[in-house]
């Protein structure tokens, strides 16, 4: 009998300047600018909007920026940012070709375990209509949807997970 092992889920955290995590974060910025213009990006635009929504404040003190492999493979992302008492969730990112395999709730797992360890009670995020197999993850890992605590231009719905 033949047993194949699948791969696992491995998370670390990193500098969003690290090439990895500008590799990813740029991936992760092509498809909201492609999901949310429901057309290619056009020249610029992602560069724009990386500018527009930075992720420089993804490092100690202010947050934390997460890559996840799998197996040998960089397949994922996911930052937190520190506010008092509670961290945001932000820039939760899965290659396709990893879509599907756990990486979504290792993510999530991982954030909510550093978030914890940081003293944060609550992890709350916003996200966009468009985004639904996001909603859907977070749904899954008990995030309930709340009043509006920020006023993003992309912010359609909030979520909220209590951590204690």
């Amino acid at each position: 009998m033949t047993t194949t092992a699948r791969p696992t889920w491995l998370t670390s955290t990193v500098r969003p300047d690290h090439p990895d995590a500008v590799d990813l974060l740029r991936e992760y910025m092509t498809e909201m600018v492609v999901r949310y213009h429901r057309r290619p990006a056009l020249p610029g635009e992602v560069d724009e909007a990386l500018a527009e929504m930075p992720s420089n404040d993804l490092t100690d003190p202010s947050g934390l920026l997460l890559l996840a492999h799998h197996g040998v493979d960089l397949a994922g992302c996911a930052g937190l940012r520190w506010h008092p008492g509670w961290a945001e969730l932000t820039r939760v990112f899965v290659r396709p070709e990893h879509r599907g395999a756990g990486g979504g709730a290792a993510l999530l797992a991982a954030v909510e375990q550093r978030a914890r360890a940081a003293g944060a009670d609550r992890i709350r995020l916003d996200t966009r209509n468009d985004l639904v197999e996001a909603r859907a993850l977070y749904a899954r890992h008990g995030y309930v949807e709340i009043p509006a605590y920020s006023q993003g231009p992309y912010a359609e719905h909030w979520f909220e997970k209590q951590l204690r």
